[in-house]
């Protein structure tokens, strides 16, 4: 069974842009694995609590990445693990 596994900071995705990336990760793995990928593939969007992960032994709160989306970044934000 296809999995992904996608861990995004708290409260910076909407119910539409959760849906967007369960509907196309699906979608992927149909692409590689076939039309018999769609109904086993399952995509889990994990929301972390504020302060609750880092990078480069730093912790990221959302004051930190609304600095950091507010210098031009665009999209959406998060990381993500398959």
């Amino acid at each position: 069974m296809p999995f992904a596994n996608f861990k995004v900071p708290e409260k910076t995705l909407t119910p539409k842009q959760k849906e967007e990336i369960v509907t196309r990760t699906t979608e992927l793995y149909v692409e590689i694995y076939g039309e018999r990928a769609r109904n086993n593939t399952m995509v889990l969007v994990e929301e972390v609590a504020d302060g609750g992960w880092g990078i480069s032994g730093n912790v990221l709160t959302l004051a930190i990445l609304g600095e950091a989306t507010s210098t031009g970044t665009t999209g959406t934000t998060g990381t993500s693990g398959a």
